[in-house]
């Protein structure tokens, strides 16, 4: 006998639904379990499949077209059957609901309604409520899954029903199927339940969350990229770091060229302060560095005048210190410019908030092992990208791009830094 299949409610707030696609056409035979449309909720697109076997007899809800819940779907029965009375059933008892809707509340047995109903209602209400939670596992006798999760567990050799859903209402989906294989090759337990931890914010964490949001949502900042040829840098600091003497890491190198291009550049080297600009004429390079409550930046003081091993000295001391919580504010109070690498982190290229009242804030890559054009020539490289944070009340487009071409020239030849 033809059976009516209206649109499934598959969320909690589904009012409607749009049928992305379907998997059968009119005539096609259905079987139980077989996937027959896919369903697009208020949250996702849900594949939804047949719950009785059948031939698809009538299709409600062309493809692209949206409807009601429990509106008429399709309608599945056998080959040949009539199906214009349950149809037309279906649409009278939808007009009947209706009208019954309407007469209910100036119905004038009201007394009755509620003397009888209630004795029958009160013994009735219960077995309904006791049905109500076993009637889906009654249509849906096995385990939910989609049909990719079905046939992957088939093939895995796998029982559903040890494998936890994480689909709406808990519907196996294939990761369901890929995470819970891999954590058995693993031995690592399969989570089945939200889980999370929450701990206090310290003082640290509130001052950078209320410092960096303070400039972020006031300073207007624009963001200059620029790309670096480190293949002279890193030939000077072999050369630098076979003496023996002391050993130049990439960073120091960073901070002494952004500190010579900011002599040269001192609009970049500014500080915005509400009512006017300070121009600094000393180079204070605030260098960024990670601890276990959030992030420091001490301050490389006159970082100009200073060698490369002067400078590297003085980051390990502060990375140390800040990481023992030693720092003193003084020893993070002054700069005129900040610097953030992670290029020790494998990060190739990223933006940084400016870190007040600076004016800019510069972000260092990893050195990439790229293919450059040399002479006519493609030849292998070594490439780092740089990105400079600007506050557009301070330092426009020209004057960032003008300093990030001083510090581009200065990597590139690395003897400029020297003299």
């Amino acid at each position: 006998m033809a059976e009516i299949v209206r649109m499934p409610k598959l969320s909690d707030t589904m009012t409607e639904g749009v049928v992305a696609a379907w998997h059968k056409k009119v005539g096609d035979e259905v079987e139980s379990g077989e996937l027959l449309a896919e369903i697009e909720t208020d949250k996702a697109t849900m594949d939804f499949e047949s719950f009785q076997d059948g031939i698809l007899l009538h299709i409600g809800v062309e493809t692209g077209a949206t409807a009601p819940v429990d509106s008429i779907l399709c309608v599945l029965g056998e080959k040949g059957e009539d199906i214009k009375r349950i149809l037309a059933d279906a649409e009278k008892d939808v007009v009947i609901t209706d009208t019954a809707s309407v007469p209910a509340p100036s119905a004038a047995p009201v007394p009755v309604a509620i003397a009888a109903p209630v004795a029958v209602s009160a013994p009735a209400a219960p077995v309904p409520v006791t049905h109500a939670a076993p009637a889906p596992l009654a249509t849906n006798a096995r385990v939910i899954a989609s049909p990719l999760a079905k046939k992957l567990a088939d093939k895995l050799g796998l029982s559903l029903d040890r494998i936890p859903g994480s689909g709406e209402g808990g519907r196996v989906v294939k990761r369901d199927v890929e995470n819970f294989k891999m954590a058995g090759a693993t031995g690592m337990p399969v989570m089945t339940q939200e889980k999370f931890t929450e701990v206090g914010v310290s003082q640290m964490r509130k001052t950078i969350a209320r410092r960096l949001a303070e400039s972020k949502f006031t300073a207007p900042h624009f963001y200059l990229s620029i790309s670096i040829d480190m293949s002279n840098a890193m030939q000077a600091r072999k050369a630098i770091n076979d003496q023996g003497l002391y050993k130049v890491s990439f960073n120091d190198m960073v901070v002494k060229a952004t500190a010579v291009a900011l002599r040269k550049h001192p609009a970049v080297n500014s500080s915005w302060l509400e009512d006017r600009i300070r121009y600094n004429e000393h180079v204070n390079i605030g260098v960024a560095v990670a601890v276990e409550d959030g992030l420091l930046v001490p301050v490389v003081r006159f970082a100009d005048g200073k060698s490369f091993a002067t400078i590297g000295e003085e980051v390990r001391d502060f990375a140390g210190r800040a990481k023992a919580k030693t720092l003193q504010p003084a020893d993070w109070e002054g700069s005129t410019f900040t610097i953030s690498n992670l290029g020790m982190f494998g990060i190739e290229n990223f933006t940084a908030i400016i870190n007040p009242p600076d004016a800019c804030i510069l972000a260092i890559g990893g050195i990439s092992n790229v293919p450059v054009v040399k002479n006519d020539e493609v030849v292998p490289g070594h490439v780092m990208k740089v990105t400079l944070s600007c506050d557009h009340r301070v330092v426009d487009g020209a004057t960032g791009a003008s300093f990030l071409q001083e510090f581009k020239n200065l990597l590139e030849n690395p003897v400029l830094m020297l003299v």
